[in-house]
């Protein structure tokens, strides 16, 4: 048999105690090795001048030069390396702009020694991985925009053209939907058809599962 091809890390911060601490956890694992560290971004900077890894482990907050300035620098000259931002901070914004230059995973600090292992495995692949208190405020950061958004779109709806989408949820036809609010046909079309406009939606079936997410059935 072979020898194990080991995934080499590189860690990152200014915190010796916390660069200690990481490599307490990795020692755990035999398919993990760390190859080099650095208590600054200039020391990260210049190391991967002559040296590489299969895993950056990069924290945010460092002296002489941060760590995003670090991956400004690796995307200047067209460098890839697969980097997890470590931080103290866990701000969704914070999340996308590292993820825009150039990191493959976050992790929390508060959370690193749980999920440090499975952090470098996944990204030593070229996933994505992000810590799950993280993955939580995403997910629900792009549920309150889709609900921002919601209540706009609702806003710019009559009472009649929201009587018409309850009927259509009822899958009523036209004619029905017509007879049933004492309006004539080419009224229910227009409604329609504005409906489809104000709520950005395709077609009726989209103003179906639009009046379903908002609780019109």
């Amino acid at each position: 048999m072979g020898e194990l091809k080991k995934i080499k890390v590189h860690i990152a911060d200014d915190h010796k105690v916390l660069i200690d601490g990481i490599i307490a956890v990795l020692k755990t694992e035999k398919e993990i090795e760390v190859v080099g560290c650095s208590l600054n971004g200039e020391q990260v900077l210049q190391w991967y001048k002559k040296n590489t890894s299969d895993v950056l482990i990069l924290d945010i907050n460092m002296p002489k030069v941060d760590g995003i300035s670090v991956l400004q620098e690796f995307k200047k000259i067209n460098f890839q390396p697969n980097v997890i931002i470590l931080s103290s901070y866990d701000d969704v914004k914070l999340v996308k702009e590292v993820m825009k230059i150039g990191a493959k995973g976050f992790l929390a600090k508060k959370c690193a020694s749980e999920e440090i292992i499975e952090a470098i495995k996944r990204v030593s692949l070229r996933e994505n991985y992000f810590s799950k208190d993280i993955q939580n405020k995403i997910v629900t950061s792009f549920s309150e925009k889709g609900n921002i958004k919601n209540t706009k779109l609702l806003q710019l709806i009559t009472d009649r053209e929201k009587e018409v989408l309850v009927l259509i949820t009822k899958e009523l036809n036209t004619r029905e939907i017509a007879e049933s609010l004492f309006i004539s046909v080419n009224t229910v079309e227009t409604h329609r058809k504005n409906l489809i406009k104000k709520l950005e939606v395709k077609n009726v079936v989209g103003l179906a599962l639009f009046a379903h997410k908002n609780k019109f059935i």
